[in-house]
Parts: structure tokens; sequence; C-alpha cells
């Protein structure tokens, strides 16, 4: 029965995930002008580089309205007179301002085209300001389906928040909706009924409630972002504070939760400072401590958003109380916590560039658990978990999405690219090696945009292999290797089978109990074998196939 209670959760949480990945199933003739614009970098996109968000918004729960600006400043980086924004219906731009001037623009579905009087002289900073308003599309399944939630908590209060990965964060405020280009540092001002408060990302700088029965929370977010990472967060809140000791000195941590819960939440917050420790362990420091960290209570499960992680597991471990290994591990932990916590090293430390290389955030942050289980519970217990999680691997369609149309590819980037990271460890096969990549990879790309190439590259030269064919395999293929093999005489003879050209990583192999290392290529190989009525298994932390095939 808990096996089958596992299963049936299991399908529910995949179908959910992929109802909400964008149609996974689509093909590169599928898309529209409409998914072009969104995913590339246009011409009207290329030619300015951004450097602040100054977004100032009023939040009104009794119509679900959403209506303010969004100062854009950017550094011009050739002359062009027509600047792209995104801003998503049902929301519309109402006016565009720049040196006092208000500015003609063309819509295109959720893409506006800006004609602009000022000249664009290379080198030079200029700023914009658009406004906006109207309605909001209302999530449907956040966060996998997103946009903002209106909800009330058990005390009849509004309990609303943002979600928008995938999506993109122009379904919500005006801005240059692609991952490539993040700003140096943003302003987030949210207006909202005085019994209310917003918590967003940074640190709030102030709040100034207004004689309209209204208040101002003014947030500031000193260190480069992502469209996606910003979020409101509105609820009747009350919080509380520790500082965490870490690598690079005292980290605020801030908890926010709904009234009700506050007593919960001091008890099973504590797992946040051990969720700290493990991760600066592996991944160095946290990578926004100009920012603090806070943890936020929401109306959905959760969301990594930079600096203000959102949370809705319901304090209590595992992923809605339920192990997604099915091993026991799962509960050691809270789910939402390490996970959405984990992608502020792999998702905001590091960003991909176009969301096909979402695996980047998600199969790094996938393997972060296992490694959290390892920092206080052992190896073994580790690998028992994320090796359980292959239950749940799809092998559809490649992990790896299709380019410059907003496309992420298959939901496998999570245990799929989980376990191909715990394959590539036991190829690298020295932990503190491993370790110091996991570490170099946060501070190479610290606070920068990036593709599965500069990680492929960076990986191959740190662990002193070409593993060309082994992403090659893993992101780009939907085939399990295969090693195949049989006895004959006193030889062994092997192969790697179901793989891509030039697949040759090593693997690990006892044989009638004994280790031993191979190298198969794709062509056969013999290796002398002196055991009588041998038996070869292969490691079980080697995301592979065996096969004993009959000559």
């Amino acid at each position: 029965m808990k096996k089958l209670c596992f299963l049936t959760y299991i399908i529910f949480f995949f179908s959910n995930t992929i109802h909400a990945q964008l149609l996974n199933n689509t093909t590169e003739n599928s898309f529209s002008q409409q998914d072009s614009l969104r995913g590339s970098i246009t011409k009207e996109r290329s030619w300015w580089d951004l450097k602040q968000y100054r977004l100032d918004i009023k939040v009104n729960p009794l119509d679900s309205t959403i209506t303010g600006s969004n100062v854009i400043k950017y550094q011009v980086l050739q002359e062009y007179n027509v600047m792209q924004i995104d801003l998503q219906n049902p929301l519309k731009i109402t006016k565009i301002i720049q040196d006092g001037n208000a500015l003609k623009y063309n819509r295109n579905g959720n893409a506006y085209f800006v004609n602009l009087v000022a000249g664009q002289k290379k080198g030079t900073i200029k700023k914009l300001t658009v406004f906006y308003g109207g309605k909001p599309k209302v999530a449907v399944n956040p966060p996998w389906d997103g946009g903002i939630t209106w909800k009330k908590d058990q005390n009849g209060k509004p309990f609303i928040a943002s979600s928008c990965q995938g999506l993109g964060a122009s379904v919500w405020w005006p801005n240059k909706d692609h991952m490539y280009d993040e700003v140096d540092n943003m302003y987030i001002s949210v207006n909202v009924p005085s019994d209310l408060m917003d918590v967003s990302n940074g640190r709030l700088l102030s709040a100034k409630k207004l004689k309209n029965g209204t208040t101002t929370y003014n947030w500031y977010v000193s260190n480069p972002i992502n469209n996606y990472g910003v979020n409101i967060n509105i609820g009747d809140y009350v919080s509380f504070s520790e500082k965490f000791r870490g690598e690079k000195g005292i980290l605020d941590c801030s908890y926010y939760v709904l009234r009700d819960n506050l007593a919960k939440a001091k008890k099973h917050f504590k797992e946040v400072p051990r969720m700290l420790k493990a991760f600066e362990y592996w991944f160095g420091p946290y990578p926004f401590y100009k920012d603090g960290y806070k943890l936020v209570e929401v109306p959905y499960l959760g969301m990594e958003h930079q600096s203000s992680v959102t949370y809705g597991n319901g304090f209590q471990n595992g992923y809605l109380g339920q192990d997604l290994s099915d091993t026991g591990w799962g509960l050691k932990f809270d789910f939402i916590i390490v996970h959405e916590s984990g992608h502020e090293w792999f998702a905001n430390n590091i960003t991909y560039k176009d969301i096909a290389d979402m695996w980047i955030h998600e199969s790094f942050t996938n393997y972060s658990e296992s490694l959290f289980l390892e920092y206080y519970y052992g190896k073994k217990a580790a690998a028992e978990y994320i090796i359980g999680t292959r239950t749940g691997i799809k092998n559809d369609i490649p992990i790896i999405g299709i380019y410059n149309v907003n496309q992420e590819g298959s939901v496998d980037m999570y245990s799929k690219g989980g376990n191909m990271l715990h394959t590539l460890r036991q190829i690298v096969n020295d932990d503190k090696k491993w370790k110091s990549m996991l570490r170099g990879l946060n501070s190479t790309f610290y606070h920068q945009t990036v593709t599965t190439k500069q990680i492929e590259d960076y990986s191959s030269e740190k662990a002193g292999i070409d593993l060309n064919p082994f992403f090659n395999q893993y992101l780009r293929n939907i085939r399990i290797p295969r090693l195949e093999y049989y006895f004959e005489n006193n030889n062994l003879i092997y192969r790697w089978t179901n793989c891509v050209s030039n697949f040759k990583i090593p693997v690990k192999v006892s044989i009638n109990g004994n280790e031993k290392w191979l190298q198969p290529e794709t062509n056969w190989k013999t290796e002398q074998n002196n055991i009588e009525n041998p038996k070869l298994t292969i490691d079980v932390n080697f995301y592979v196939e065996g096969a004993l095939i009959q000559k």
C-alpha cells in the first residue's frame, strides 16, 4: 500500500509538472512568432544592457489588480532606436516616458516595440519609465503554471504571491523578459492595504504608512537578479530572524509566516541553518550575503526566488510529507527548504541564459538534496536517496530543450540530471576534486548567466576528461547506456551500446565480489579473467544498464 501511494504521488507530481512545462512534446516546427519574440535575443533586445530596475506598484486585493511603473536603466551597446519591452496579456502598458517625452510604441502579442526619440549613443546610460496596469494572469497550478495567486488565509485575510518561472516575469510586470541579461541591482516598492505586508527580494529599506490606509514596502536588491527570481508575497505576516555564522561572516536570516503559524515555523525552520551549513561546505559561500536570506510562507508549494525563497510545504519533512526516493531518507529533511534554497547557488547565482538549459538549475539542485543528506547522514544514505529517485525518470525527450523559443526540456532534468551528476562523481573518483568542482562552478560563474557549453567545458577541464560524449548521452539523448558483456574462456569481452558515438566512460564493476574498473568503448574490448563461474555486477552508483549476452 505504501508503494502504491508513492507511485500515485509520483504520477501526480510529474503530470502536474509536465502540464506546466511549456508543452514539452512540441516540435521545432510548432513554435510561433510569439515564442521567438519571447525566447530569442532579438535585435530590439541585443543593443542595450540592463543596469537597474525600479519597480513601483500597487497591489489591490479587492479587484485583483496591479498598477504602477518600472524605471528601466540601461547602457547603450550600439546605436539603435527601437526597444523591446515585454508584458503579457491581460496587463497593458499605458504610457512610456523618456527624458520627459511620451513615446510611441507598437504591440505584437506580449512584446511592445518602443520607438525612441532621443539619441542612443553607444556607451551612454539611459532611463525609460514604463507605466502599466490591469488584472494579471491568475496562477492555475503554481509554481508550475504560474502567475499571481490570490487566496485568503484561514482568518479570511488576503494571501497573495507571484510565481513565474518559464512563464516569464512579464506575466506581472514589464521588463526585458529574457534570462541572458540581468540587472546589477533593483528597487522594489509595493503598496498594499495596511493590515497586510509585502515581502520581496533583498533588504527592507522602509515601510511607509499612508493616509489612505495603505503601506508601501520598499526593498532593495544589491546583487544581480534574474527576472523570474523577483517576487511579491503579501499577507498577514509576522517575522523572526537569526544570525548564521557562515564562510563570509554573519548572514542575516529572516522568516516571514502567517500569524497563526509562528510557533510551528520557529521550530521547523531550524532546518535553514542546517541547510546553509551543508551547502556552504559543498558549494561555497551563500551567494547573497549583502541581501540576506529570507524564507517566506506562500499559498503554493514554494519557489527559488532570490534571497526571498518561498515556502508552502506545510511545516513537515519530505515533499508534502512524501519521500521522493521511497527509501526513508527523503523524510529526513524538508524538501522545499533544501531544494529551493539549493537554487540560490544553482539558478540565482549561476543562471541559464536560455531556458533550454534549465538542467543547470534543476540537475545540480536535485543532486544538492543528496549532498545535504551526505553531509549529515553519510555517503551511503546520500547514494541510496539519489538512486531511489530513479523511479521518476521517464526518458521521454532530451533534458535540453529547444533554443531561442523559451522551450525547456524533459522533466528528467530533475532525477535523471541528478543521477547524471552522481555518475559523473563516480567517474571523477576523487571526492576532494568533486567538491572543488562544485565550489569552483560557483566561484568561476559567480553572479553570471551561462550556457550548457560553459558548464561542460569547465567540467571537462577540471575533471581532466573529455566529457562531451558523456553530456551528449545524458542531456541530448534519451537512451540509457548499456554495458554488454560476455565471458569466453578466461576472457571478459565487453562494450558500450545504446549510446552516442565515442561514448567511453569508465565504469566500476564487481566480478564475484572483486571490484575493478573497466574502460569500455563502443567497440568490443577484451580483458583477461581468471575467476571460475564469473558473475559481473555493475556498481549501482552508475546510471547505466548491464546486459549479459550469449555468444
